[in-house]
């Protein structure tokens, strides 16, 4: 640790092997201040902005949200949150094209804007002294905040790993990257909030030593920087030689220390810890003035684009809104980048939205760029190993690559390339080496995460069988406990079986539960001892007749009120007087009948009730005698009917005599019809006897 510190007192500046010097088109977009672009009337915002996982959703489709409202979130410092760039309503949240030269969708939400730009309320304070360095780094994850020099690792979880390892904290403003100037403007526009960003993480980190490395092309912006010090001696600003990839973080540390990240370690391990300026500027937004990173600079630059500058976008903007208010020509000859000619990438849509990650847009025409050259064979000129500012052997990783050997390709420490692209820049074979580069690294992320997701996936099974296999010990074990207990107790009862003297006492007890309840039984001829079921028999017989006999006389009534109207309605048709005579007799026998029929069925039902409660008290003989007698007035009701039925065929018969002294052909129809009714009735009056016996 004394040595990283001792190294970067003695003022030197270490040159790292490689590296080029391709042309600067920085003035092109450095000269203009800081713009804010018009807000769009529709915001995409990707769940996921960051090197990590993607957060979980607060909102659902349809909801209002305001500026700066979370819109997700996540239970770790490496799930950062996203936040809403402007106020509107969510209007769907599925895949959507992505700012990558895939092309592919992923989860995004739609948001459309009001126009309002309502924010949510701010607590802003003036003194970052008066929170803890954890509540610092809470406020610092809650605002979303990502590298935003390209690497877009979460800032919290990076300040929380190097806690109290750090003695050298560096802060980034090389910007080696041709084309770009967004943290060149920043710094010149916006050095009093850097340094009060860079105060914080100071007081969060604790180094010894805090260093501003900024490149020589950029002299604006390190006096704005020594400005805002106002002679403070705490940061030191420290100026380095223009060469790419200086803005590289190990290639950094390594120009103001002399000393090498391990291989495969973080910088941390050697006690230096860095920050692009980008973030600084974006942690003392989230802290003193509590605003969630919703926007950034991005420097929109190349010769297709007429206003050339740098500009404020908040994230999720289309990249076709940003362009076409910068003055964008389209011409569909020549791609845009995402990112500076050396790194960038081209981007296949424009409809994607600008991310956390995209710090530029590049739209060259055909001074500035040139369609790649047909691939040729490697000649092994050595000049992409001769350039690597890593000390890796391109030409080797190639084959490799293009056999798909990655158990080669990880031995020769493919992981540690920053894909920089300067191989593929010096090339004279014309071969997009960095491409093969990617796809390697993507093949082997895919084959690790397979095998991970596989031994998980083992170790679970594992644990499962000695769950298992634990389980059935504890079985066998209590049931030899069982066993032991059970012979203790024998034991000590001297060899009575407890399990069968409980039997023994329930059986028992159900025995003299059955002798107290008292069952009516008969004795068949075969000696046979059956449960006496002759009450309940009799009861429902007498339940049955009393119901038959009722519905039989209802019938019997209806039929023959109908008889009566339509003898009414032929004698009508007759002498007026005859007709009223022999309407009236009708009517008043009809009356009598009923009568008689209502008479008979009350007795019925008093008889059977009366029945119904003897039978409850009775033995089985009385049973049988109230059932016989109770068919007997059954009987009689029956025989009361027909006598009824005999007035009703002396009455149509006189009535038929009547009708003979009028019109003859009137008279036989009359006749006829009462001698078809007489004949119901008999068919009635037999269905009643037949269903009494």
């Amino acid at each position: 640790m004394a040595d990283v510190l001792s190294r970067f007192n003695s003022g030197k500046i270490w040159d790292f092997k490689g590296g080029i010097h391709p042309p600067e088109m920085k003035d092109q977009s450095n000269h203009q201040p800081l713009q804010s672009l018009p807000l769009s009337s529709d915001f995409y915002i990707p769940l996921k902005q960051h090197a990590g996982l993607a957060g979980n959703l607060l909102v659902s489709v349809g909801d209002y949200v305001l500026k700066g409202q979370p819109l997700t979130q996540g239970d770790d410092l490496r799930i950062l949150p996203v936040h809403a760039p402007t106020s509107g309503t969510i209007k769907s949240i599925t895949p959507y094209v992505a700012a990558h030269p895939s092309g592919l969708d992923e989860p995004t939400i739609h948001l459309q804007a009001d126009g309002l730009d309502k924010a949510i309320e701010a607590q802003p304070i003036e003194d970052f002294l008066t929170l803890t360095p954890e509540q610092l780094i809470e406020k610092i994850y809650l605002a979303g905040i990502a590298g935003l020099g390209g690497a877009v690792f979460p800032t919290a979880a990076k300040i929380q790993s190097a806690e109290k390892k750090v003695k050298l904290l560096i802060i980034n403003g090389a910007e080696c990257e041709p084309y770009i100037t967004c943290d060149d403007r920043l710094m010149r526009e916006r050095a009093d909030e850097i340094i009060e960003g860079v105060r914080i993480l100071r007081y969060i980190l604790r180094p010894e030593k805090v260093v501003i490395a900024i490149e020589d092309n950029k002299p604006e912006a390190i006096n704005a920087i020594n400005n805002a010090l106002h002679g403070a001696n705490d940061i030191e600003v420290r100026v380095i030689p223009t060469k790419y990839p200086s803005g590289a973080a190990k290639q950094l540390i390594y120009l103001l220390t002399g000393m090498e990240v391990p291989s495969g370690e973080r910088s941390s391990s050697i006690g230096v810890l860095m920050h692009n300026i980008g973030t600084v500027f974006a942690i003392k937004r989230a802290v003193i003035n509590d605003e969630p990173l919703i926007e950034r600079v991005v420097t929109l630059t190349g010769n297709k684009i007429q206003q050339k500058g740098n500009y404020w976008v908040r994230l999720g903007t289309p990249i076709h809104h940003a362009l076409r208010h910068a003055g964008y020509q389209l011409d569909e000859r020549f791609p845009v980048f995402a990112g500076g000619p050396m790194m960038g990438l081209a981007l296949p849509n424009l409809n994607a939205p600008v991310t956390k990650i995209v710090n530029c847009l590049l739209a060259p025409d055909y001074f500035e760029y040139a369609e790649p050259e047909a691939e040729q064979a490697c000649i092994r000129c050595s000049s992409c190993s001769d350039a690597c500012p890593v000390n890796l052997m391109p030409q080797q990783l190639y084959w490799f690559a293009r056999s798909e050997d990655h158990k080669k390709s990880e031995e020769y420490a493919l992981k540690d390339c920053i894909e920089c692209g300067v191989c593929a820049y010096v090339c004279p074979s014309h071969i997009p080496l960095i491409q093969y580069f990617r796809q390697e690294k993507a093949k082997i992320w895919q084959l690790k995460e397979k095998q991970k997701k596989s031994d998980e996936a083992k170790i679970r099974f594992e644990a499962k069988q000695a769950r298992m296999a634990r389980e059935e010990q504890e079985r066998k074990a209590r049931s030899q406990r069982a066993a032991q207990a059970r012979r203790e107790e024998l034991a000590k009862t001297q060899g009575e079986d407890p399990v069968k003297a409980a039997l023994e006492r329930l059986k028992a007890k159900k025995a003299t539960a059955t002798e107290t309840t008292q069952v009516k039984t008969i004795n068949t001829e075969k000696g046979e001892i059956l449960p006496d079921n002759t009450d309940m028999m009799a009861l429902r017989k007498a339940r049955r007749l009393a119901r038959q006999q009722r519905e039989e006389s209802e019938n019997h009534s209806i039929e023959q009120e109908t008889s009566v109207q339509k003898t009414q309605e032929n004698l009508t048709a007759l002498d007026p007087k005859k007709a009223a005579v022999a309407a009236a007799i009708a009517r008043a026998k009809a009356k009598k009948l009923a009568q008689a029929t209502d008479s008979s069925i009350s007795e019925q039902v008093t008889s059977t009730q009366k029945t119904q409660e003897n039978l409850t008290v009775l033995d089985p003989k009385k049973a049988a005698i109230a059932t016989a007698i109770a068919r007997a007035k059954a009987k009689k009701l029956a025989q009361a009917t027909d006598n009824s039925s005999g007035e009703q065929e002396t009455s149509t018969q006189k009535t038929q005599e009547n009708l003979t002294a009028l019109d003859p052909k009137k008279a036989a129809v009359a006749a006829a019809i009462a001698r078809a009714k007489a004949k119901k009735l008999a068919q009635a009056q037999q269905k009643l006897e037949k269903s009494q016996e």
